[in-house]
């Protein structure tokens, strides 16, 4: 499950050591680290990460199709994470640690930035090879944060980018060898510590209306 480590200013929100899908669970702890580090009265930034192979592969797909009569509030509660990491009152870095695929990825895409693992692990998109289009608040995220090309070449194809090529392409802003990936994308944020949280999250919504328009709309 979810952990979250305090290494002050820069708190740390493991999301897991398996595939870290988005179960209600998982969701649920999610919310719950993020509201202690808003909460937090001093200067603090995020960096999520994951400790295991998979930064996150998305939809718990298993229990979605267990619990189909509650996919509308499911869907509708991964479109809140999204837009509450978008508009976060502290600067976000995801240092991609392995995979992260589908709903996974998108929770990357809702961050600052992004710092990927150089030597393994795939950012994608898979949704044109499994058949489940993307939600408007979805495709509004992702084309919130690519040039048309770049959305394009990573929503239609379901290619899958290593880190070098995911840097190249813009879905992420730098790569770093795994040993320092952590340290790479603290520093990233870590200067960012101490900006007004209201006015960082205003300036956010602001720059992402219509991402945050779409997933908030039911």
């Amino acid at each position: 499950m979810p952990a979250l480590r305090d290494e002050a200013p820069v708190f740390v929100l493991d999301l897991g050591d398996d595939e870290n899908r988005f179960s209600p669970s998982w969701l649920e702890t999610v919310h719950s680290l993020l509201d202690t580090v808003v909460a937090h009265p001093d200067p603090a930034v995020l960096v999520t990460t994951g400790s295991g192979k998979f930064y996150s592969n998305g939809l718990d797909l298993e229990w979605l199709t267990a619990n189909s009569d509650q996919a509308g509030k499911y869907v509708a509660d991964v479109h809140e994470l999204f837009a509450r990491v978008l508009t976060l009152g502290v600067h976000t870095v995801a240092a991609i640690n392995g995979h992260a695929f589908g709903a996974g990825a998108m929770l990357a895409m809702a961050h600052d930035f992004r710092v990927m693992r150089a030597d393994r692990g795939y950012f994608c998109f898979p949704e044109a090879d499994i058949n489940i289009p993307f939600t408007p608040g979805m495709a509004a995220l992702i084309q919130g944060k690519l040039t048309p090309a770049a959305a394009i070449a990573s929503m239609t194809t379901g290619r899958r980018f290593g880190g070098t090529d995911a840097r190249d392409l813009g879905l992420v802003d730098a790569v770093a060898e795994e040993p320092a990936l952590l340290e790479y994308a603290a520093d990233v944020v870590r200067p960012l510590a101490g900006k007004d949280r209201g006015t960082i999250s205003a300036i956010k919504t602001t720059m992402f209306t219509t991402a945050v328009t779409a997933l908030r709309t039911a």
